[in-house]
């Protein structure tokens, strides 16, 4: 099967950076959407950032201006830089890919497990 595993996440000063990275492995024909979503304590989940296989990309209000998604196609890795990190970005987030495994089957999303993010002094 698909499996995604994020990395990068970790405890940050506010102001500083981090950078996510997820990849993904297993039976692929093709990756086409990718992204994050963020669930903080006590919120709901939050759709951060997407980007399509052509290099397409939309954010949520919150983040727009200080993070950066990206891919790498042949990597079939999705990126996210987070640049000015607030406390309110603490969360933990998961990545996401739709993904069709073979030539003549549909499109599923798979999801990551997550990675913690925590932005404190």
């Amino acid at each position: 099967q698909v499996q995604l595993v994020e990395s990068g996440g970790g405890l940050v000063q506010p102001g500083g950076s981090l950078r996510l990275s997820c990849s993904a492995s297993g039976s692929i024909f093709s990756i086409y959407g990718m992204g994050w979503y963020r669930q903080a304590p006590g919120k709901q989940r939050e759709l951060v950032a997407t980007i399509t296989r052509d290099g397409s990309t939309n954010y949520a209000d919150s983040v727009k201006g200080r993070f950066t998604i990206s891919r790498d196609n042949a990597k079939n890795t999705v990126n996210l830089q987070m640049n000015s990190l607030k406390p309110d970005d603490t969360a933990v987030c998961y990545c996401h890919a739709d993904i069709r495994v073979s030539p003549i089957s549909g499109t599923t999303r798979y999801w990551g497990q997550g990675t913690q993010v925590t932005v404190s002094s």
